[in-house]
């Protein structure tokens, strides 16, 4: 019998796509197979001595001591700045936050930091194939100069590489107070719109300068403008009551959409950034961890932040993803207490302390500005201990590149993987640590701070030095991890050496 040609093309056709579909299939295989999940879960505010596997006493952290037990503890980790934008702008982006002169502190209502097109470190494992998601604190910049929060919030965090993002719109204590999911404010009415300022307030609308008797909490300095749900942040906000987050409910919500995503997405390899807010100000704890610290809300939200924390790794386990994971936790920058509101963290602090025998806290060019918590957890394939090796968040994507066979294009970011897998005793050769212009730097054993105007405590509330001086600083901190002893005319071989490292480092 005679077969057509046609039919011998159809069948020829279907044989084809079928063994297209099993090549694909196979594909998919071998990228969940070799590629890890990927998740950074990062503290803000928190200090190097404020975890118990970093010292802490006074203020026990069981849970986020699972990923340092079961994985490497980091005893140089860094941020790359010491306030939270920079850091994370640096951590995503790859770059240092000093070639953008946008990477500081952003209000809330400011356009998107980042530059569209240009790598990140979610784009760059999209590209290796993986599902990529935002849960948390955000404070990255969103939309455009006129960007209108009742419409399509964009660019954001959809542009730049996630697949998802439900986050914050900027931090807890500035307006506008909703979340964001992918580009839209999540439970806002049309009946309700949003109306957000930072230059005057709304005709009616109390503050907490005027009006401080509707305050659950008050402000110690600033932080006295809109008020919802008895707390005044910074800057104006009216309407949108319908899509107000509670500050209570926060830490719940941050971690149901995360453990939200993981479910989704736990048959394909997938990156969470799980972006905690405490301790960031103001500092509200849900009720079921009011007074459990004996610190104050200080206390109270790092315990609960602590137990989220051992609830996703919880659910890892019971998904069976454990051991296709890595995990990794650290903060975007060292500790303050006073950072706005009155809210018992100065008088409660008792033997704790939060900087861990470091000098400085956030804001401070000191070690305690940047050097923070930095843990790295892959069970079964990090061999659990303790590494001294440098190492920075702003190198994860030219790392996690390697790991997956991506090209890193970031500026920036070093591959230093075996360092972060413990295959390796060294990281980078050197870091610089700050913003804009204001700037320090690590290498070795070594820190430099060269002169800088504004010397002193950055202000009488936050009561933390500055770091700055009119003349060189430098410092041995194997030696002198409390930077007491100012070598730099001692030993001016090691600071030469260490100014003309700076300047390479920064070309």
């Amino acid at each position: 019998m005679k077969v057509s040609s046609k039919i011998l093309c159809l069948i020829f056709l279907i044989v084809f796509i079928r063994c297209k579909d099993d090549s694909k299939k196979d594909s998919e295989k071998n990228i969940k197979k070799n590629h890890p999940n990927i998740v950074i879960i990062y503290a803000d505010d928190l200090g190097f001595g404020d975890v118990s596997s970093y010292g802490s006493t006074e203020l026990l952290t069981p849970n986020i001591d699972r990923i340092a037990n079961e994985g490497i503890k980091f005893t140089n980790g860094y941020a790359t700045s010491p306030t939270c934008t920079p850091s994370r702008y640096s951590l995503l982006s790859g770059t240092y936050p000093f070639r953008t002169k946008r990477a500081q502190v952003l209000p809330g209502n400011a356009p998107l930091l980042f530059e569209l097109g240009k790598q990140t470190l979610p784009s760059m494992l999209q590209s290796a194939g993986y599902k990529t998601g935002v849960v948390g604190k955000w404070h990255l910049g969103l939309g455009d100069e006129n960007m209108d929060w009742n419409g399509k919030i964009a660019p954001g965090p959809l542009e730049i590489g996630f697949d998802y993002a439900y986050i914050m719109a900027s931090t807890n204590d500035r307006v506008p107070s909703v979340y964001v999911e992918n580009h839209k404010v999540v439970g806002l009415t049309k009946e309700d719109s949003i109306f957000v300022s930072y230059q005057k307030n709304f005709d009616g609308e109390p503050t907490g300068r005027e009006n401080p008797e509707l305050l659950k909490v008050h402000p110690s300095h600033g932080h006295d403008m809109s008020i919802h749900n008895g707390i005044s942040r910074i800057g104006y906000m009216k309407g949108g009551k319908s899509a107000l987050f509670t500050d209570e409910d926060m830490n719940d919500d941050f971690l149901r959409e995360s453990i939200k995503y993981i479910n989704k997405n736990k048959d394909n390899p997938f990156f969470l950034f799980y972006a905690l807010h405490q301790p960031h100000v103001p500092r509200i704890p849900h009720p079921r961890f009011v007074g459990k610290s004996g610190l104050g809300p200080r206390g109270d939200v790092i315990v609960e932040a602590d137990w989220a924390v051992g609830q996703f790794l919880d659910e890892l386990d019971k998904l069976g993803l454990s051991e296709n994971t890595i995990v990794i936790f650290s903060s975007d920058n060292g500790p303050v207490l006073d950072d706005g509101y009155k809210d018992d963290a100065v008088t409660k602090i008792g033997k704790h302390t939060p900087r861990g025998g470091l000098r400085g806290g956030k804001y401070s060019l000191f070690d305690a500005g940047t050097h923070v918590p930095f843990m790295i957890r892959w069970k079964g394939t990090i061999k659990p201990g303790v590494s001294d090796a440098l190492v920075s968040q702003m190198d994860f994507t030219a790392s996690f590149a390697a790991l997956t066979d991506q090209n890193n294009m970031t500026p920036d970011s070093k591959n230093i993987l075996d360092a972060f897998l413990g295959k390796s005793s060294k990281g980078r050769n050197g870091l610089i640590l700050g913003q804009n212009n204001i700037m320090a730097y690590r290498e070795g054993d070594w820190a430099l701070i060269p002169p800088h105007k504004g010397g002193g405590i950055v202000n009488k509330w936050v009561n933390i030095e500055s770091g700055r001086d009119t003349i060189y600083q430098l410092y041995n901190l194997k030696e002198d991890r409390a930077q007491q002893h100012n070598l730099a005319e001692i030993n001016t071989e090691k600071l030469e050496a260490l100014k003309q490292a700076l300047e390479q480092e920064k070309k």
